[in-house]
C-alpha cells in the first residue's frame, strides 16, 4: 500500500516544507486541489457539502508540483484532481509534459470533469458538454505526451498531425476521479481510478458504491484486452491503522493507495463528511504540530507495513 498526503487548503508558504518531511517519513507522494475561480454568493454545491467559499486557497497546481520537485527526489505529485475540461488539451499537455521532465517522472495527472457550473460560465466554457470534450482530450494530450505528435478529428477538436515537444521518457499516468459508472467506465482506459469517497467504515469496508464501480472497470478492462497493472486510490481517516485491514484493502479490494491528512479537515460520518463541525483544534494546529502528527502516522502506520 502507497500512503499519499494532502496538502489542499495547508497555506503556501508551509507546502514546500511538508513535501521535505513528506519524502522523509516515507509517503508515496502529495496532492493538491484545483479551482481556477470560484464565485462569490450562492453557486452549485459541491456533493460532499463542501462549501467551496471564494477565498479558499487553490494554489496552481503545477508551479507548486514545480518547486516541491526542486527540493525532493523521490517525492510524487498527484493533482486531486485537475479540472481538464476547464481548459485547453494543448497547453494542459505542454504543462503536462513539461512537469513530468523536469520532475523526472514524478507527476501524476489524477483528472475530473468538474462540477462548479460557475467556474464553467467564467471561463466561457460550456458545462453540459464538459465528460464529452474530457473524453476527446485524455487521448490527444496521451498522444503528445507519447511520442510527440497527434492528430485529431473529432466534435470539439479538430487539427492535422501536429507535434509537441520535448516528450517525457516515460508515460505520464492519467488516474480519473469520479464518483459513478460513467467515471468507472472512462477510468478503465486509462492507468488508475479515483473514487471521490472517503472509507468511512472502521473496519475498512467499503461502500456498495465504490465496490461496484471497482468491479465495473475489471470487466471494462478484461472485455476490451487491457492488461497490466492498475491502480485505485481512496481517501481514509488515519484512524485507519490496522495492518491486517490494509492488506485486505489491497489485496481482495484493489486498493492500491490511500490519500491520509494526519491533521483531518473535518468529521467523517458514515454519509461522508461532516463540514458543520468547528474546526478551532486544527486552526490553533501549527507547522510543526502538523508535522509532529504526519510523524506519528508514518511510525504507527507507514513503517509498520
Amino acid at each position: 500500500m502507497k500512503f499519499w498526503l494532502s496538502l489542499i487548503f495547508e497555506p503556501v508558504d508551509s507546502l514546500l516544507d511538508h513535501a521535505r518531511y513528506a519524502e522523509e517519513l516515507g509517503f508515496e507522494g502529495v496532492v493538491l486541489a484545483d479551482h481556477v475561480v470560484v464565485k462569490d454568493g450562492p453557486k452549485t454545491k459541491h456533493p460532499s457539502g463542501f462549501p467551496c467559499p471564494a477565498d479558499a486557497p487553490f494554489i496552481d497546481q503545477f508551479i507548486a508540483f514545480s518547486a516541491m520537485a526542486v527540493l525532493t527526489t523521490r517525492l510524487r505529485f498527484l493533482t486531486y484532481v485537475c479540472v481538464v475540461p476547464l481548459r485547453d488539451p494543448f497547453m494542459l499537455a505542454k504543462q503536462i509534459g513539461s512537469l513530468a521532465l523536469l520532475s523526472d517522472n514524478r507527476f501524476l495527472l489524477g483528472t475530473g470533469v468538474g462540477w462548479l457550473r460557475e467556474e464553467f460560465e467564467a471561463v466561457g466554457t460550456d458545462f453540459s458538454t464538459r465528460g464529452q470534450r474530457m473524453d476527446e482530450m485524455l487521448p490527444i494530450m496521451r498522444q503528445f505526451l507519447n511520442d510527440g505528435y497527434a492528430e485529431f478529428h473529432g466534435r470539439f477538436f479538430d487539427f492535422p498531425r501536429s507535434g509537441m515537444f520535448p516528450v517525457p521518457d516515460r508515460q505520464v499516468p492519467f488516474w480519473i476521479g469520479g464518483h459513478s459508472p460513467a467515471a468507472a467506465q472512462r477510468a478503465a482506459r486509462f492507468d488508475g481510478y479515483i473514487p471521490m469517497r472517503t472509507i468511512t467504515d472502521p473496519r475498512g469496508l467499503l461502500d456498495d458504491a465504490t465496490q461496484a464501480e471497482i468491479k465495473l472497470i475489471r470487466e471494462v478492462r478484461q472485455s476490451n484486452g487491457i492488461a497490466g497493472p492498475y491502480d485505485v486510490l481512496m481517501t481514509a481517516p488515519t484512524s485507519l491503522k490496522d495492518p491486517g485491514i490494509i492488506r485486505r484493502l489491497e489485496e481482495v479490494d484493489g486498493i492500491t493507495n490511500l490519500l491520509v491528512e494526519p491533521w483531518e479537515l473535518t468529521m467523517q460520518t458514515a454519509g461522508g463528511f461532516d463540514w458543520t463541525v468547528p474546526d478551532e483544534e486544527k486552526k490553533r494546529l501549527t507547522f510543526e504540530g502538523k508535522r509532529n502528527l504526519a510523524v506519528r502516522f508514518a511510525e504507527d502506520v507507514i513503517q509498520k507495513l
